[in-house]
C-alpha cells in the first residue's frame, strides 16, 4: 500500500499536521491521527512536542522518598513506618517495597522490617561514590597541601575501620604516608574518630562495642571508656586529634565531612611527624582543616557549617 504523506508546517511555534486531501475516509484520518499521536483540531492536527508531565517523574520521587527514609534508619522500618515517614498510601508503599526487595535493594529482617540491602548500599558507598567525593575534595585537598605542606588524606567508613580513597604526599623526604586503599583503625586515627564522632549515638554504640581496640602505640587509646570521652571531645571543638596514637612520631588532625542528609560521609586530615607538627601549629592546622571540611560538605549539599555538637549528642 502506497503511503500517502501530508504537509507539515509550523505555527505560534507548534507543529501543525495538515492531513493530504485525499483522506476522505474519516474513520481512517482518525485512526491515523491516533497512530501517529497527533491530535485534530477542526482542519488542522497539532503533534505535541511538550514532554508530558505524567506518572514515571511523580513515581520516581514517591521511591526516592522510600528510600531516604529507610537510609535514616539502620534498624529498618515496619510497612506503617514507611507510610507514616512517607505519607504514601498503604498499597502504594507496599508495591514500592516488594519490587525492592525483589530487586535485591532491601530485605527484611526477622521481624518483617525493611532494611537497606547491600546491592543498594554498594550504590551509595561503592567506587562511583568515592569518586564523587574525591572529585568535590580534591580542591581542598591541595590548598591544604600548599598551606601545611604535610601529607592530606581524605578517608571513608568501611566498616570498624577507615578507607584511604585519596592520598596527597607531603614534598618533605621525612613524611607520613598512607597508600590508597589501605585500611585502619577508627579508634587511634584522626580520621576515624572525626567520623566516629558524628555517627548518631545509637550506631556510634555498636561500633564502639565492636572495635577491638588494639594497642597500636603506647598512647593507644584501648578502652571504651576512653573512647567516648575521646568523642565527645571530638564533637565539642569539631575536629579529632591523633597525638602519636597510630604510631610513635607522628601527628594528625582531622574534621568530619557531612552530606545533604546530614550523615557523616567522609573526613579529611593533614598528617606529619611530631617534630614539624608542634602544638602550635597544630592548632593552626585544625583551623584550616575544619573549614576544609565545611567547603567539601557544602558541596555536598550539607545546608549550614558543620558544627561542634554538644558531648553525647
Amino acid at each position: 500500500m502506497r503511503r500517502v504523506r501530508g504537509k507539515a508546517s509550523r505555527r505560534n511555534g507548534c507543529a501543525l499536521y495538515t492531513p493530504p486531501e485525499s483522506f476522505h475516509n474519516k474513520k481512517f484520518v482518525f485512526h491515523y491521527i491516533k497512530r501517529e499521536n497527533v491530535s485534530l483540531s477542526k482542519e488542522k492536527a497539532v503533534i505535541r512536542t511538550r514532554p508530558s508531565k505524567a506518572g514515571p517523574v511523580g513515581v520516581l520521587t514517591k521511591v526516592l522518598h522510600v528510600l531516604e527514609a529507610l537510609d535514616h534508619a539502620p534498624d529498618g522500618l515496619q510497612l506503617r513506618d514507611v507510610v507514616r515517614q512517607t505519607g504514601l498510601n498503604k498499597s502504594t508503599a507496599y508495591r514500592f517495597l516488594a519490587h525492592l526487595e525483589n530487586e535485591g535493594y532491601l530485605f527484611r529482617d526477622d521481624v518483617g522490617a525493611y532494611v537497606v540491602g547491600p546491592k543498594l548500599a554498594r550504590l551509595g558507598a561503592g567506587t562511583a561514590y568515592q569518586a564523587t567525593l574525591r572529585k568535590f575534595s580534591r580542591p581542598v585537598m591541595q590548598r591544604l597541601w600548599a598551606l601545611t605542606s604535610e601529607t592530606v588524606n581524605l578517608g571513608v567508613l568501611d566498616g570498624t575501620q577507615v578507607l584511604y580513597v585519596d592520598v596527597m604526599e607531603s614534598p618533605h623526604s621525612f613524611r607520613l604516608v598512607s597508600q590508597v586503599g589501605q585500611r585502619r583503625p577508627l579508634h587511634c586515627t584522626a580520621l576515624g574518630k572525626a567520623m566516629l564522632a558524628f555517627v548518631p549515638q545509637e550506631e556510634r554504640e555498636t561500633v564502639i562495642a565492636s572495635l577491638g581496640l588494639e594497642r597500636l602505640a603506647p598512647r593507644t587509646i584501648v578502652s571504651a571508656s576512653r573512647l567516648r570521652k575521646e568523642i565527645d571531645r571530638v564533637l565539642r571543638q569539631g575536629y579529632a586529634v591523633d597525638d602519636e596514637e597510630a604510631g610513635l612520631g607522628s601527628r594528625c588532625v582531622s574534621a568530619a565531612i557531612i552530606d545533604r542528609s546530614k550523615r557523616v560521609t567522609g573526613a579529611i586530615s593533614v598528617s606529619g611527624p611530631v617534630s614539624r607538627m608542634n602544638r602550635s601549629r597544630m592548632l593552626e592546622f585544625s583551623r584550616a582543616v575544619r573549614e576544609g571540611a565545611q567547603e567539601i560538605s557544602g558541596k555536598l549539599g550539607y545546608p549550614e557549617p558543620v558544627k561542634a555538637r554538644a558531648a553525647g549528642a
